[in-house]
C-alpha cells in the first residue's frame, strides 16, 4: 500500500500506476510497482530507504513507507529494487522467495 501511496504522491496532475506479478524463476516472486509520474534524482534515491528520509512537505509523510517496506521484505528473506530517473517516473520491484504450496 506504502508504495502505490508514493506512486498516487509522484503524479499530483495524473498518471498511471502499474502492478505487475511474475514468477522471476522457479525459486522467486515477483511485484513491481511502477508510475509515470515525476521520478528521483540520483541525491534522492541514494536516501529513498533510510528511516523518516521524506521529500514531501512538513504533514504530508513521514520518511517511514519505503524504509517499513524494505525491513518487511528482507525480514522475509527478499530485495527491493528501485529504478528511477527525474521526468520517467519510478518502478519498484519486490523479489520474495517463492514458496510452494503444499
Amino acid at each position: 500500500m506504502n508504495l502505490c501511496i508514493n506512486a498516487i504522491d509522484a503524479m499530483p496532475d495524473g498518471g498511471t500506476v502499474t502492478l505487475r506479478t511474475t514468477v522471476a524463476d522457479p525459486h522467486w516472486v515477483e511485484v513491481a510497482v511502477e508510475d509515470d509520474g515525476a521520478g528521483m534524482d540520483p541525491d534522492v534515491l541514494a536516501h529513498v530507504m533510510e528511516p523518516f528520509y521524506t521529500t514531501k512537505e512538513v504533514g504530508k509523510g513521514t520518511g517511514l513507507g519505503l524504509s517499513m517496506t524494505y525491513g518487511v521484505i528482507t525480514a522475509h528473506g527478499g530485495t527491493i529494487d528501485i529504478v528511477s530517473q527525474p521526468g520517467q517516473g519510478t518502478t519498484v520491484k519486490l523479489r520474495l522467495p517463492r514458496i510452494p504450496a503444499p
